[in-house]
Formats: structure tokens, C-alpha cells, sequence
């Protein structure tokens, strides 16, 4: 029997006006660090401990965290959420993340 392992998920919508630029400016930094994709509409940021798959659509920017372990979810959630308040200062983004229960990889 073949099992994979479960991912843990947790997800956030942050509303600014600059929903586009902040996934790429968050790609764009990563991008010197670790493995990473995007587009101004979508983004995925790879870390040792787990993912960040990003999507822009007008005022709403969609964070989608997965992690193998809680610690690793909870080090996604972090510099992700830290990273954009630093880059959206102005703005004080809300970042609540709301954990999903584990999926198939």
C-alpha cells in the first residue's frame, strides 16, 4: 500500500488596492533565497519547510501556506505575514490565517 504523506493548509485574503505587487514584490524577494514562480496574477514561493502559492485578482490577494508539520506551516505563515506587513507598511495589513485540515499532496 502506497501512502503519501498529508500536507497541512492554512489560507488568508489580504484586501489592498496593490494586491498585484505585493505577490510580485514578495516573489521578487524571495527569488535571491529560494525557488520561484510567478506571474502578476499568481506566484508560488518554495522554502525548505513548506509553500506559499499566491493569486492577485483586483483588491485581493489570496496566501495559500502547506507544510509536511506544523512548525514548518507555522514558519510559512510567519515570514510570509511579516514580509508583506514590512513591504505594506502603509497599508497595515490584515493577515488572519485560517487553517484547513490536511489534503493529499
Amino acid at each position: 500500500m502506497d501512502t503519501q504523506p498529508l500536507l497541512l493548509t492554512s489560507s488568508a485574503i489580504v484586501v489592498s488596492e496593490k494586491a498585484s505587487g505585493y505577490l510580485q514584490q514578495l516573489c521578487k524577494h524571495f527569488g535571491h533565497k529560494v525557488a520561484v514562480s510567478f506571474t502578476p496574477e499568481r506566484g508560488t514561493i518554495v522554502f525548505d519547510f513548506g509553500n506559499c502559492a499566491l493569486a492577485a485578482s483586483g483588491n485581493m490577494l489570496s496566501l495559500t501556506a502547506t507544510a509536511g508539520t506544523m512548525v514548518g506551516l507555522s514558519r510559512v505563515q510567519h515570514v510570509i505575514a511579516s514580509h508583506l506587513e514590512r513591504f505594506a507598511f502603509r497599508e497595515k495589513p490584515e493577515i488572519v490565517w485560517n487553517s484547513g485540515y490536511p489534503q493529499s499532496p
